[in-house]
């Protein structure tokens, strides 16, 4: 059996660096930020409906997606955005199920689907187990000033167009508190993983 986990958290609070220590050991990871940006690439067929609904003006010389140019477009928009979701959620989805049930017919011990807006998205369903890595507020506000080099309203408006994850802790099968070191954060995730049965290193 292969147990399905979801990791998740909030911009800021570290995610990175258990995806990381999760690949160290060995262990799928499945990221939806990757396969987004996978599914709208030329040919694909989540590309072509953005083309044929929002014109080639959204494009670049080389034909890829101009994605600040669609930003602009779908953010001033409520109902833009809405279309441009209808077209790129499913094929994520879709190809975030594929891989999953994949890795489940292989019966590796466990997979991991990293997916930010887990909560957001109400993608909780797609999996069987929820991590939820977290930190202080006042240390996501300082990671996202420094990361994207933003000012302290940008930060905190970025932060709070997500669920906050003082809730998301809350709905969580485990925390990973990432407040503190690197090497703690790891030994976080070993904890859990050898808790739940699917690492045996050690």
């Amino acid at each position: 059996m292969t147990l399905i986990i979801g990791l998740t958290g909030s911009i800021g609070t570290g995610k990175s660096t258990i995806t990381n220590k999760l690949k160290q050991l060995n262990i799928p990871v499945i990221d939806a930020d990757l396969i987004a940006r996978e599914v709208v690439e030329p040919g694909e067929p989540a590309y072509k409906e953005i083309v044929a609904t929002f014109g080639e003006e959204i494009l670049q010389e080389n034909k890829r997606l101009n994605r600040e140019k669609l930003g602009s477009i779908v953010f001033s928009d409520e109902a833009k955005r809405k279309q441009l979701n209808s077209i790129i959620h499913p094929a994520i989805r879709a190809e975030m199920i594929a891989q999953r049930d994949a890795y489940v017919a292989e019966e590796v011990p466990c997979v991991v689907l990293d997916i930010p807006l887990l909560y957001e998205s109400k993608l909780s369903h797609f999996v069987e187990k929820v991590i939820v890595v977290a930190t202080e507020r006042s240390t996501q506000l300082e990671r996202i000033v420094k990361r994207d080099a933003i000012d302290e309203e940008e930060a905190l408006r970025r932060m709070n167009s997500q669920i906050d994850v003082a809730k998301k802790v809350e709905w969580a099968d485990a925390v990973i508190d990432n407040n503190g070191s690197i090497a703690e954060s790891e030994a976080q995730i070993e904890a859990i993983l050898h808790k739940w049965k699917v690492l045996n290193i050690g």
